[in-house]
């Protein structure tokens, strides 16, 4: 798990052959006016998604992880908490893994929990078992989606 401020993306880019596009494209847009959806930047392989999330209490979060991309999350319209834990830690599958939605949830708590603001971004890998949306209200955000 990486997490920074944009204005040091640069720092990253030599992690994978998209990251430097997918920062290049994160810094070009205002997503408080950007539509709310998918946007395929290089197909399957880097993608984006824009919304409206609503967030949640601590107890009601999950951890998720993926086994075939790695994630870029944002949060735009305010700050959002978010919950780690190492992927080889988990060990309470709430179902299997989904490999058309590649994403699997986990009963686990977790014990780190970080705020990040918007400005700020995380990279999750798939070592990384983490609880997005937590918080009151609702949060603008993008998660980008690269493929391994």
């Amino acid at each position: 798990m990486i997490l920074d401020n944009l204005a040091n993306s640069a720092l990253y880019e030599q992690l994978h052959p998209l990251f430097k596009e997918a920062f290049e494209y994160l810094k070009s847009v205002d997503f408080a006016k950007a539509e709310v959806g998918k946007t395929e930047l290089k197909g399957k392989d880097l993608f984006l998604m824009v919304s409206d999330s609503n967030l949640k209490p601590q107890e009601e979060a999950r951890l998720e992880v993926h086994n075939k991309y790695i994630d870029i999350q944002l949060p735009v319209s305010k700050a959002e908490r978010f919950g780690w834990k190492a992927r080889k830690e988990l060990n309470d599958a709430i179902e299997p893994f989904n490999e058309e939605r590649d994403i699997q949830f986990f009963a686990d708590k977790y014990e780190t929990q970080f705020t990040v603001s918007p400005g700020d971004f995380l990279i999750f890998f798939p070592e990384d078992g983490h609880a997005p949306c937590i918080g009151e209200g609702q949060v603008r955000k993008v998660v980008v989606k690269i493929r391994i």
